[in-house]
């Protein structure tokens, strides 16, 4: 998952193979239910959107010439990106993964700066603000996970 984080659009597949493998490997290794069931539902949420974006692709694409709205495509890829983030800062994230995490994250904040250095190009504004805005989330979810293992380690 960390790597598909490159380039949330094109990495959609890799994240999804991953996001897959992490829930069938916290149903192997028999995790606690509400585990299983966070981890399957991040799978899921990133299936809906991987199948949304292919969809919107086979019918033309988005903005431009597509005849799609800009916004089609963020609803499309909004799923995949909600489902990234929720699975690295999820239940049973290694501490590795979150710092990681942290670091794709930031890379989320930098594309925000450049897609405000270059509004004309992807959209205008609204893909880098988006991928700002789950930037600052996973950055502020694995904070907090990592703050809670610091206090459970006192």
């Amino acid at each position: 998952m960390l790597v598909g984080a490159v380039n949330p659009i094109g990495g959609a597949l890799v994240i999804l193979a991953g996001s897959g493998l992490i829930a069938l490997g916290t149903f192997l290794g028999q995790s606690e239910r509400r585990v299983v069931a966070y981890r399957v539902g991040v799978f899921l949420l990133i299936v809906i959107g991987v199948g949304a974006t292919w969809g919107l692709m086979q019918t033309g694409g988005f903005g431009g010439k597509s005849g799609h709205s800009i916004w089609w495509g963020v609803l499309a890829v909004l799923p995949i990106l909600i489902g990234w983030s929720m699975g690295i800062w999820g239940p049973g994230s290694p501490r590795w993964v979150l710092v990681l995490g942290i670091v794709a994250s930031l890379w989320y904040l930098a594309l925000l700066g450049i897609t405000l250095s270059f509004p004309g190009r992807g959209g205008g504004y609204l893909p880098g603000i988006v991928l700002g805005a789950i930037g600052m989330l996973t950055i502020g979810g694995c904070i907090n996970r990592l703050r809670k293992w610091i206090s459970a380690q006192q």
